[in-house]
């Protein structure tokens, strides 16, 4: 006969193990989309994009479904918890760990159309394309004027998502993104709209809008729906900048 309580050890013990295997699972899962394969010989850096989001998306789809296992099997050896409606669950808020509804605004940008004769134009592919800055200046807007969430494309914003754009193809938490671009903010509309009309920064890029003929688009939304971010917090390294 065994001793009091020496099946629940042995039943949490192969709950552990299985949580650890699971993670070690997702750590090799989450490896893979950094391999280079050695026979891969892009032409350029819009078709390695292209290429490789479809790649990405089948490794992120195996990641999430082991993280789900590993959460589950996590949460049954820790004991219930009531909900958190103080500091923590504004942190969680902050953190995009919740999802939320509410009124707000919805800005898209996009390129501008090439002239036919782009040469005799004077005018450069460069300028004639959505620049990280350009999506910067409205991320930075839409915060100041209290955007309480924030979505770009179908990715929700937190403190430690990194806007990348290469030529005009957005790099956001592993995927790519083409034009238009999406920012959504959920707050206050009219103190939204008031940041971001009386931001210099975007003055700046509606003047190409005007000049060139670049994309622009600003609308009030009565209810936006944003889902849970459920990626990595984890801040590998930071800069001053």
């Amino acid at each position: 006969m065994s001793e009091p309580g020496s099946t629940d050890r042995r039943r949490g013990s192969v709950a552990v193990g299985v949580v650890a295997a699971l993670a070690g699972v997702l750590f090799a899962t989450s490896a893979t989309l950094f391999e280079d394969d050695a026979d891969r010989s892009p032409t350029n850096l819009v078709d390695l994009a292209r290429v490789e989001t479809a790649r990405l998306e089948d490794n992120e789809a195996e990641v999430s479904a082991l993280r789900t296992q590993r959460d589950a099997l996590v949460a049954a050896q820790q004991p219930l918890a009531e909900p958190d409606t103080g500091s923590s669950g504004l942190t969680a808020l902050a953190a995009g760990r919740t999802p939320v509804t509410g009124p707000g605004v919805v800005v898209e940008l996009w390129d501008a159309p090439v002239p036919p004769d782009l040469t005799a134009s004077g005018l450069h592919p460069d300028d004639l394309v959505v620049h990280q800055q350009d999506l910067e200046a409205v991320i930075n807007a839409l915060w100041t004027g209290g955007a309480e969430a924030m979505m770009i494309q179908d990715q929700r914003i937190t403190s430690t998502s990194s806007v990348r754009c290469v030529g005009n193809v957005l790099l956001l938490h592993g995927r790519h993104y083409s034009p238009p671009y999406r920012i959504s903010a959920i707050g206050d509309p009219e103190a939204l709209r008031e940041a971001v009309e009386t931001s210099a920064e975007v003055a700046v890029y509606l003047q190409y809008v005007d000049a060139l003929g670049l994309g622009w688009s600003f609308t009030e939304d009565e209810e936006i729906e944003m889902p849970a971010y459920t990626g990595s917090l984890r801040l590998n390294h930071a800069q001053a900048g």
